[in-house]
């Protein structure tokens, strides 16, 4: 299927390279703001640039949307209402009542739409999945070094959201009470924030995030009642510790590595295919921007001179 390119800063620069290992996706052009990007981005990769966004939504079938979040919806909008399939880079869009607006248009003209939450497709998160039965504790940490690049979201929308999704999709319960705290160091919005999930079915979710550490760390723990399986995103590895007769045993669980992201916009293509329903869909997107506005309503609310 033919694939257009919204978005050629650092990560469009990554899907553009992703998009081109694809082996069930036609690479037909890219497309920014600035015109100049758009250019530099083609030619690095052999392709057309567009410097026009309806010309490029009408050469391609499926659009993938990979610009600024305060952009996504009038993107997403344009491309649903011509008929598009579209993958839309996270937080799907800026506030819920977008992304409320996006599910119908979705619906009424029939297209697919797919949220990227990469860390669904992480090689080391999959092969440990099969492994969560029935976490009653997940623990979450994800830290980076500070960079310019993703600095327009605050760190919960940049960061945590990552994890809030995957602990929704693996919670699969009601959301009862979000605690959270934070604080800005650098930023005009939240740089560090933990947060803690507590859910219908007595399951509870801790996640720390962080864009001024020392160094960059993506882990989760799940705890369940006869083991607890640790996945690190960033080395792609994933463990298993046992507890049976008061004793434990550590096992590795085995990952074939793969890239997340060439992964989840073949899926796309195959849901398209198939007609089937995204890992990641548009309500998945919401339910995790939903969650990522409560938990920073909650830090705002407790007013550490933000």
């Amino acid at each position: 299927m033919k694939i257009g390119l919204i978005g050629c800063g650092h990560l469009g620069k990554i899907h553009a390279k992703c998009i081109k290992e694809a082996t069930n996706l036609e690479f037909v052009g890219t497309y920014d703001i600035v015109q100049e990007t758009a250019k530099d981005t083609a030619e690095i990769f052999n392709i057309n640039p567009f410097f026009d966004l309806q010309s490029l939504i009408e050469n391609c079938e499926i659009v993938d949307i990979v610009s600024a979040t305060v952009s996504h919806f009038e993107l997403a909008k344009t491309a649903i209402m011509a008929g598009k399939h579209c993958f839309i880079e996270k937080p799907c869009t800026a506030t819920v009542k977008e992304a409320e607006e996006l599910i119908k248009l979705a619906e009424q003209y029939n297209v697919v739409v797919q949220v990227g939450h990469v860390e669904r497709y992480n090689p080391a998160f999959l092969y440990a999945q099969p492994n969560l039965i029935k976490p009653y504790f997940i623990e979450a940490y994800r830290l980076g070094e500070f960079s310019p690049r993703g600095t327009d979201v605050s760190v919960v929308h940049d960061l945590m959201i990552h994890d809030i999704d995957l602990v929704l999709s693996i919670m699969q319960s009601e959301l009862i009470d979000v605690q959270a705290t934070g604080c800005k160091y650098i930023t005009d919005t939240l740089d560090v924030a933990n947060a803690r999930l507590i859910f219908a079915n007595g399951g509870i979710a801790n996640m720390s995030v962080s864009r001024v550490a020392t160094h960059s760390l993506r882990k989760m723990y799940f705890f369940q009642s006869e083991n607890y399986i640790s996945v690190n995103f960033k080395e792609k590895k994933a463990e298993k510790l046992d507890f049976s007769n008061g004793t434990s045993t550590l096992t590795e669980i085995p990952v074939i590595d793969h890239n997340a992201i060439v992964e989840e916009l073949s899926d796309l293509f195959l849901t398209i295919q198939n007609k089937k329903t995204p890992k990641v869909t548009l309500k998945d997107g919401l339910n995790a921007l939903s969650v990522a506005d409560k938990v920073v309503t909650k830090i705002l609310q407790k007013n550490y001179d933000l």
